[in-house]
């Protein structure tokens, strides 16, 4: 009797454990992060951030709860033990609510009014596919101001989200970036997504220089992107004055152009690289070719039709090789078309660290050329490796005070263009274009959140001997973990029906 009570008794223990233990951990929680970047840890700048916080900050999370498949579920838990977080780095001053727009119409009416569209998902339900709506976004509200998250992604793009809209309606003042215009650059509604990046911790306008007025004293930080006309001596000179006062500047520069109607790549000269040869910066006029690369549609004739079929052209180079620093941090995959190659022939007086560079297969082609998009390149035609394409230079550039000039061998990189001709580019173009940005200008750390995560890596980059490596890792590594264990019971068997055969066995 006794022994009952008391196997009871451990029983209730047990369940009141596990009990007390499911209504911590819905208060409370840990995760343990084994993630390569650490993706699931909320970031230094992200501290900051919500330390500096003065005034409360409510997020109003409308998230449909029921009737999703677990990886939507997911995450909606995932964004919450976030908000968690977030209210406890700033001392209370994030509050949220999580509001289900699918149980009430008035309130999904609401969620439309403040930005926050249902998404449309499959749902398998009964051995049947069904679409079903689901609300996945926040607004951010700070007073009277307010911003929108209109759907939450998961894992590190979510802190970056909403890190971003906070400090977005946090600062006040926010730092002032001239954009270089009159000398054929382009305008800056033609760079949609860099804009719409740059527009949260800064106001970005267009400055023109004129002979008599000097107009960039009111930056700290001015962008160059693809100049195609003439630079006279005074603006260059303007531009001596502010690198002499610690200015900062980013240089995207086209030394080449290519047409790809007329097939014929040109050389650009406008002063611009002539300046920046006499600052230790060398921007060839060549064409850097690369075994890794995108590709071009082409139309062939088979048989009676004509097809679209894709080629690699090896003058728009893939840059998956990336030097440690802040501006390239967690970058993969950046294409830099019809780029040409940086290099340093200053002194040691001044600092040059190169950002990117190309594969170890890769080389240049002369100015000007003829595009053979049907040409059969050859390993011979990659006699280089690691070609630098976009570098930092920094010291006395001009004057006695520190500046810092951050130069890109090719200036498209993250310009769209508009109307019919506007194209989008990938994120890391975009990240390397504002992470400059940031880095020259601001210290929030932000820059390591828009970079946080994987963004490629495309299995077409891998050696083949890589990838069979990996693929008969895969199918073997499980069997053969099954073996050893099996090995091991087999043994361990052995051993206990030998000892149960020893004599006084008990």
């Amino acid at each position: 009797m006794e022994k009952r009570k008391s196997i009871v008794s451990y029983i209730l223990l047990v369940i009141a454990i596990i009990v007390v233990v499911n209504i911590l951990s819905d208060r409370f929680f840990a995760r343990l992060d084994l993630t390569e970047d650490n993706r699931f840890t909320l970031s230094k700048a992200t501290e900051n951030i919500l330390d500096d916080l003065e005034e409360p900050i409510t997020v109003k999370a409308y998230f449909t709860e029921e009737g999703l498949p677990p990886n939507i579920l997911k995450v909606r838990r995932d964004f919450k033990e976030m908000l968690i977080e977030f209210g406890n780095l700033s001392h209370g001053n994030v509050v949220y609510e999580f509001i289900d727009p699918s149980k009430d119409a008035e309130v999904e009416q609401e969620a439309m009014q403040n930005g926050i569209q249902p998404v449309i998902i499959s749902v398998r339900e009964k051995d049947q596919m069904k679409q079903q709506k689901a609300y996945m976004g926040a607004v951010i509200s700070l007073g009277d101001e307010t911003d929108v998250i209109p759907f939450m992604q998961e894992g590190s793009a979510m802190e970056y989200a909403l890190s971003t809209s906070i400090k977005k309606l946090a600062v006040t003042n926010k730092p002032v970036i001239g954009y270089l215009q009159g000398h054929g650059e382009p305008a800056l509604a033609e760079l949609q997504q860099a804009m719409q990046s740059l527009q949260i911790l800064y106001q970005v306008e267009p400055v023109e220089l004129t002979d008599t007025t000097e107009a960039l004293g009111k930056y700290t930080t001015v962008a160059i992107l693809a100049p195609r006309d003439s630079f006279p001596y005074s603006h260059l000179r303007q531009l001596d004055d502010f690198l002499s006062r610690g200015g900062k500047l980013f240089i995207g520069m086209d030394r080449v152009d290519g047409d790809l109607q007329t097939a014929q790549g040109t050389e650009i000269t406008t002063g611009l690289e002539t300046w920046l040869e006499q600052k230790g910066l060398l921007v060839e006029s060549n064409f850097v070719v690369d075994q890794s690369c995108a590709n071009v549609t082409v139309r062939q004739q088979q048989g009676f039709f004509m097809m679209n079929r894709p080629m690699p052209f090896h003058y728009l180079p893939i840059i998956n090789t990336f030097e440690e620093h802040p501006i390239t941090k967690g970058l993969e995959m950046v294409m830099l078309p019809f780029a040409s190659t940086v290099s340093f022939t200053g002194d040691s007086s001044l600092r040059f660290t190169p950002l990117a560079k190309t594969s170890k297969k890769s080389g240049t082609q002369p100015c000007p050329t003829y595009f053979d998009i049907s040409r059969k390149w050859a390993e011979k035609d990659f006699p280089l490796a690691n070609l630098t394409v976009a570098g930092v230079l920094s010291g006395k550039i001009s004057g006695n005070m520190e500046s810092t000039i951050v130069l890109v061998g090719d200036g498209g990189f993250c310009v769209n263009g508009e109307g019919q001709q506007a194209q989008q580019h990938q994120p890391d173009n975009i990240s390397l274009f504002v992470n400059s940005i940031d880095w020259l200008s601001d210290d929030t750390g932000l820059i390591e959140l828009r970079t946080k995560g994987v963004t490629a890596r495309p299995l077409d980059q891998i050696e083949d001997g890589t990838k069979a490596l990996l693929k008969w890792l895969n199918f073997l590594l499980p069997i053969i973990l099954i073996l050893i264990y099996g090995i091991f019971r087999m043994q361990r068997n052995r051993v206990l029906r030998v000892k149960r055969m020893e004599k006084g066995y008990v």
